[in-house]
């Protein structure tokens, strides 16, 4: 109770406020302004500088019915859509009368005589103040008295209907039954009713304040209430989510206290507990500088208690906490230089975060299923000449195991492809030395990795490892034969380590051996190379049909390409960072008859890439097709419009000359299929062209065997994998808003520069079929269907995903969605949420079920539409999370 009447003080210091700009807005009407306009009584004495003085404004008015004038009482009587205007303050009324004798100034609205309606009411406006609707309005101009009766204004999404105002000589205000809503009907449905008050500059005194809903007053309200008004961002009271929990018992959830600390920075503290002796609490921070950086961040720890009493579960309760801090820099702040940050850092194991927590209160089922976590801090500068560099850090968690990897820091230093034997003077076109282009680029890692419980242990800074890499990359490109696109070039590579390894092997006489790892610092570097040339061109291929037909024409275009690429073994020792494993004796270890070699960078910031001897060939064809069909929408029989049948299907695959065995790659190949306009198919797979034989050593087993598919009598490759997936909405106009809504979303990430951490809540609001509930549309059905195929030859894996959503219009203001999917491996339903939306005018009922699984649970939530009375709801949760289930 007290939290609530906290929420009804600070809504009444809104009311308030906001009822002194509209009687100070009015007050900018005076007698002065209009005695300017009467040459009789000016005083030609004295001098009057126009830039120093408002007397120069002119009065306007007009009337469209009647304007009559008493020169005996010196009255102004407007009548039928009257208006007058004086600098930026405007009136508008069915009747406005102006005594200057008294200098008073009255406006009012007048009764239809056939309806019986009260019409034409005075509408008022000053400056960048709100336009402001009232029954009638009274001025003095000479004792800057005013009245206003019936007040009905729009601010900052809440209006302000009936009652009096009264402003003073000392330019405080009296209200009196004044009534506050977010509801934007003349007869509100509900609203907080101010019986009366006196507002000054620095201070609001009132009388009883309480809500009325549908016209009935209720309980809630103060009798008196006496608080200083700072005209600033202002700190309250934020109410709790009460509940159930199966595990945890009865709960209060993300309750606490917003704090408004100035323009530019905010905090929020929440707070959850639990009857069994739980709870959790978090601090989030919003900051921002316009045309600067804006960011937040949001720590989180919390204590539960699970299964009964008197267990080790409930003994020892999961200690779970979340960091999470995101900063993004405007573009504009300091160009060619941008900072960053995504931070992401949870509890895992038995005490992971989105596990125990339910993601943090959502109940979110794609974050409590998410298995890693990663985290980045990047500061980067480019120049106006290309090169770039940036030093960041970075790290990637494994929920499950609590495995960490870090990264602090890395740098990176790029050198944009430059033509180092062109001439800036030249003219004509390049000679073939003058298209050789060489880059540059350079990265340096310090990593450790390790465990989160061993990150900070002792010797947690000997897992340390670091490198630098660099690779410089030549190329040269040019066309031939007019159709044939050629380049040739290469790439260096070389590696720096402050790390190595050394193995002692140990052989036996049964020809096993083992070997002990020593991990020793100090700098070893290693280099290696590559040579490569390409071809490719593009083949176009077109048939014509019957132009009359409903399809015209249908067009192909092919994309093949072939490349040469050569490197030499540098898995020989001496040759890289390739050592001979010798034993104990002094004797070269051997494995099917080969010497053994290990390389002394394995594992290290840096591992390189030293491969044995290659010499393949690469192949690619890419294919597009497309439909030229009549058009239905264009009425002439004549339009046309082109819908791509077979989007970049492409096979790709390489020749190992060098190769001792198993010279042919594996065939892969992918595409997208457009049958409709709504309808699309991603699709992949692999294609092995090696045939399946006996297992020599008698298990039964087909395992592959040298040999082609067509020596073994085979006509086609074996389909190793296959995927496709496919999403299809049965109402179209529905994906369309949808679609309409996530592009918005997306068009305010690209404005905004959304980092990580906030890319992924957007795309958490964009796959959420509740996220945009649309009373236009009355029904939607939309599925995603995904299916993977594999087959080792041995044993074939198939896995089935399929997820639906929809939602059904019962009545105009009922709507009903849902969300689930089905498991073909366990022929069962996925975790479904069921959600009943009312639409109550200005207030909005939502109901959210979760009806099985480990976290099924229910909310009823009744709150006001308008965001500026958020807190004023009624919520009701009961979760029956366990963590036996």
């Amino acid at each position: 109770m007290k939290l609530l009447k906290s929420s009804i003080l600070l809504i009444s210091v809104i009311l308030l406020t906001h009822a002194v700009g509209k009687a100070n807005a009015f007050s900018n009407f005076s007698l002065q302004q209009v005695i300017q306009q009467d040459t009789t009584k000016k005083d030609t004495t004295k001098k009057v500088t126009p830039n120093n003085s408002s007397l120069d404004q002119k009065v306007e008015y007009k009337a469209d019915d009647s304007i009559k004038m008493n020169k005996a009482k010196n009255i102004i009587y407007l009548y039928g859509n009257a208006r007058v205007i004086y600098g930026d303050f405007e009136l508008d009324a069915a009747y406005i009368k102006y005594d200057q004798k008294n200098n008073t100034i009255f406006a009012s609205g007048v009764k239809d005589p056939k309806s019986g309606k009260y019409t034409g009411r005075p509408i008022f406006k000053s400056g960048a103040e709100g336009t402001a609707i009232a029954d009638s309005i009274f001025y003095n101009s000479t004792t800057t008295r005013a009245k206003v009766y019936g007040v009905f204004s729009e601010q900052e999404g809440g209006f302000f209907s009936g009652g009096q105002s009264k402003k003073q000589i000392d330019d405080e205000l009296h209200v009196k039954n004044v009534m506050y809503s977010t509801c934007n009907l003349p007869h509100p449905h509900f609203g907080l009713m101010i019986s009366k008050g006196v507002v000054t500059e620095k201070q609001i005194i009132t009388g009883p304040v309480y809500l009325i809903f549908e016209d009935v007053p209720t309980f809630f309200g103060l009798p008196f209430a006496f608080f200083p008004k700072p005209n600033k961002r202002t700190s309250g009271f934020i109410l709790p989510t009460p509940g159930e929990d199966a595990t945890r018992g009865f709960f209060l959830q993300q309750g606490g206290y917003y704090l408004g600390l100035n323009d530019y920075w905010d905090a929020k503290l929440l707070g959850s507990i639990y009857t069994n002796g739980s709870y959790e609490t978090s601090i989030l921070s919003n900051y921002t500088k316009r045309y600067k950086y804006s960011g937040n961040i949001n720590l989180a720890y919390a204590s539960f208690k699970d299964g009964l009493e008197g267990t080790e579960a409930f003994a020892n309760p999961t200690k779970n906490f979340s960091i999470n801090w995101s900063h993004n820099q405007n573009a504009n702040a300091n160009p060619g230089t941008t900072f960053s940050a995504s931070v992401r850092l949870v509890s895992t194991g038995r005490n992971s975060y989105y596990k125990n927590t339910a993601a943090g209160t959502t109940y979110d089922q794609a974050a409590i299923a998410t298995a890693t976590t990663s985290s980045s801090i990047n500061y980067a500068k480019s120049y106006a000449n290309g090169m770039n560099y940036s030093v960041g850090a970075s790290t990637d968690q494994t929920i499950s195991t609590g495995a960490i990897s870090v990264r602090l820091p890395e740098v990176t230093f790029n050198v944009p492809t430059f033509n180092p034997f062109d001439s800036k003077k030249r003219v004509g076109e390049q000679k073939w030395y003058q298209k050789i282009t060489v880059g540059y680029s350079l990265q340096g890692t310090n990593k450790i990795d390790t465990y989160d419980s061993l990150l900070f242990s002792n010797d947690g800074l000997k897992r340390l490892r670091s490198g630098v890499s660099h690779s410089i990359p030549v190329n040269m490109s040019f066309t031939a034969l007019k159709y044939l696109n050629f380049s040739l070039g290469g790439t260096y590579n070389e590696v720096w380590n402050f790390q190595h390894i050394e193995r002692k092997y140990t052989s036996f006489a049964d020809g096993t051996y083992t070997y002990r790892q020593d991990t020793l610092s100090g700098f070893r570097r290693a280099g290696s190379y590559n040579l490569s040339t390409s071809l490719s061109t593009k083949i176009y291929g077109r048939r014509d049909f019957n132009p009359a037909a409903k399809i015209q024409a249908m067009r192909h275009v092919m994309t093949p390409s072939v490349s040469l690429s050569y490197s030499p073994d540098f898995t020989q020792p001496g040759t890289g960072p390739y050592l001979s494993a010798i034993d104990q004796t002094g004797n070269q270890i051997r494995t099917n008859g080969l010497p053994l070699t290990y390389s002394i960078f394995e594992g290290m910031a840096q591992a390189g890439s030293f491969g044995s001897k290659n010499a393949s060939i690469g192949f690619s064809l890419d294919n597009t097709v497309e439909l030229k069909v009549r058009s239905k929408n264009d009425t002439t029989g004549t339009g046309s419009k082109k819908i791509p049948i077979i989007q970049g299907l492409s096979f790709s695959g390489s020749y190992n000359f060098l190769a001792t065995s198993y010279k042919l790659s594996n065939i892969g190949f992918s595409g997208r299929s457009q049958f409709t306009d709504k309808l699309g198919i991603n699709y992949s797979g692999t294609l092995d062209p090696y045939a399946l034989g006996p297992d020599t050593l008698g298990t039964g087993l087909l395992i592959r065997r040298d040999r082609y598919f067509f020596q073994a009598g085979k006509f086609l490759p074996r389909l190793a994998n296959f995927g496709f997936s496919f999403d299809y909405s049965l109402n179209p106009e529905a994906l369309k808003r949808k679609n309409e809504a996530n592009d918005k979303l997306g068009d305010a990430a690209n404005k905004k520069g959304l980092n990580d951490i906030q890319s992924e809540q957007l795309a958490a609001i964009s796959r959420d079929p509740n996220a945009f509930v649309d009373f236009n549309i009355p029904w939607n059905f939309s599925f995603s269907y995904s299916f993977q195929y594999s087959n080792d030859g041995n044993t074939t894996t198939l896995s089935n995903t399929l997820n639906f959503n929809g939602d059904l219009n019962l009545t105009p203001k009922w709507k009903v969605t849902f969300n689930s999917g089905y498991d073909f491996k366990q022929s069962a339903l996925t975790p479904m949420n069921l959600a009943i939306y009312r639409d109550l005018h200005c207030w909005d009922m939502s109901v959210n079920w979760v009806p099985y699984g480990a976290y099924k649970s229910y909310s009823v939530t009744i709150k006001v539409k308008a965001s500026i009375l958020q807190d004023l709801k009624l919520s009701k949760r009961q979760g029956f999370y366990s963590t036996l289930q």
